[in-house]
């Protein structure tokens, strides 16, 4: 075998080789194996309803009504709450993990504002910094068992507020919540249930939220 040849295979095999790295970097940096989930909360007394929120991953596929229901928030009796603002390190919210998804790159939420009333929807893009935060395994300390462990920030907790807003963390549970994303969303003219239900809200006012509105309002630029 001439020298030519032999320096051509080589040259062939090294090719093939990088070819190979580079294609396992990318399908790596695009795949991710650890679930992640959605949840959505309010401030204290703005109660939510959603009517859905449908994800589309960093493959384009899209999983609808990834969340729905009722977001998590307090009431507390004899107006002792305090919705202004946000917490500095909001948890997750109510909701679930996304089944068979990739990292998500667009997450679209509809939901009811009770305390107004009124219905916006709102478009969340998820940067690529976000991702590359939800691949970052991190030591962390769990206070709860009193061990340090290795944990994601797999947790996707969006704040839904009056005025459409959404504020959008990453969180584990056992690390601090990073903020990501503030989006102000749009009225949607169809109404609740895209005008299916008369221009009824899913769900009354409970009292105790009822009662604090009426006596205080809505914090609007506080969010």
């Amino acid at each position: 075998m001439s020298n030519f040849l032999r320096h051509t295979k080589i040259s062939a095999g090294l090719l093939l080789g990088l070819l190979l790295i580079a294609y396992i970097q990318s399908f790596a940096q695009s795949r991710h194996d650890e679930p992640w989930s959605l949840g959505f909360g309010a401030p204290d007394y703005m109660e939510v309803w959603i009517e859905t929120a449908d994800v589309v991953d960093i493959r384009e596929r899209v999983f609808r009504r990834a969340g729905s229901g009722i977001a998590s928030v307090l009431t507390p009796k004899d107006n002792k709450g305090e919705p202004a603002g946000w917490p500095k390190s909001p948890g997750r919210g109510a909701g679930r993990d996304v089944l068979g998804a990739d990292l998500p790159r667009l997450i679209y939420v509809r939901w009811q504002s009770l305390a107004e009333p009124q219905t916006y929807e709102a478009y969340i893009v998820i940067p690529e910094s976000a991702r590359e935060i939800m691949r970052k395994p991190e030591k962390a300390f769990c206070r709860a068992d009193g061990k340090w462990i290795t944990d994601y920030r797999a947790d996707i907790g969006i704040g839904l507020a009056p005025g459409g807003i959404a504020k959008i963390w990453l969180g584990g549970p056992c690390l601090k919540s990073i903020e990501i994303a503030r989006v102000v969303g749009t009225i949607n003219k169809q109404g609740p249930s895209q005008g299916k239900n008369e221009g009824r809200y899913a769900l009354p006012l409970s009292p105790e939220s009822k009662a604090y509105i009426e006596k205080f309002g809505i914090p609007y630029d506080s969010w």
